[in-house]
């Protein structure tokens, strides 16, 4: 078994795949202190010829299981590719940050665009507008398609962004309205990073636990005017791509 360990900001993903490249095993859990620990605890019944972690979180697990590591970029880029052999471009949309890869065609990875500076543009400010509107996460990733109104969330900034939100709340602005505005503001700047990319592009993967958004897939695929791919698991993509590239180690 070829495991890959994405260890992401807020959710640990798991893959196990064997020598024929099928996915065995799965799993998402957040992240908590002692991360490698609970990793070590999944896999202790599980048989492991390698692991490759990838992640915020890859040198943890790099250090207790003496194992191979590569960058997000290279995990999200193989991961994509093995889900669609014709996919040139990966979105993905995590809870930290954002990345936008260009694939060249044999999966490899040969440009790339990132936002790691603040969190307005990722998938913890959907999070934080969820919890402010008091909506659990699949009302709020659908509620958008009722809006009537398209509110402009202007700050770049997560806590101002919050504070426009709290401010709306206030107005009595519609939830479907408010929601629109947060998943517009987040669409754009996807949008404006793609951009650059997506002009030559017309398969594109979108991935992380972002994409699992059907609303903010919908804001996307209309700001780049392009059709957009969804794997099942599209939060797993890190993590098969990790676990690819151990079965390549060996």
């Amino acid at each position: 078994m070829f495991w890959g360990v994405d260890v992401g900001s807020t959710y640990t993903k798991i893959t196990g795949i064997n020598e024929k490249q099928e996915i065995t095993h799965s799993t998402v859990i957040p992240t908590i202190v002692n991360q490698d620990i609970v990793v070590q605890e999944y896999l202790s019944d599980k048989a492991v010829e390698m692991i490759v972690s990838t992640g915020y979180g890859r040198y943890m697990i790099e250090d207790t299981f003496s194992c191979p590591v590569i960058s997000e970029i290279k995990a999200h880029a193989k991961g994509a590719y093995f889900f669609n052999q014709e996919a040139e471009l990966v979105i993905d949309l995590g809870g930290q940050d954002s990345k936008v890869i260009k694939l060249d065609s044999r999966g490899g990875f040969v440009d790339f665009r990132m936002n790691d500076k603040c969190a307005a543009g990722t998938g913890k400010f959907l999070e934080i507008a969820a919890n402010r509107m008091g909506l659990d996460m699949t009302t709020f990733s659908n509620i958008g398609f009722d809006a009537n109104k398209e509110l402009v969330i202007s700050s770049m900034c997560a806590v101002f962004a919050e504070s426009e939100v709290i401010s709306l709340i206030a107005k009595k602005e519609s939830a479907a309205n408010i929601t629109y505005g947060v998943h517009e503001s987040i669409a754009s700047r996807l949008a404006s990073m793609a951009q650059k990319f997506a002009n030559k592009s017309e398969h594109i993967v979108f991935t992380g636990g972002g994409a699992m958004n059907p609303f903010l897939k919908h804001l996307l695929a209309q700001k780049l005017e392009k059709n957009i791919i969804v794997p099942k698991q599209p939060q797993l993509i890190g993590s098969l791509g990790a676990a690819l590239s151990g079965l390549e180690f060996s």
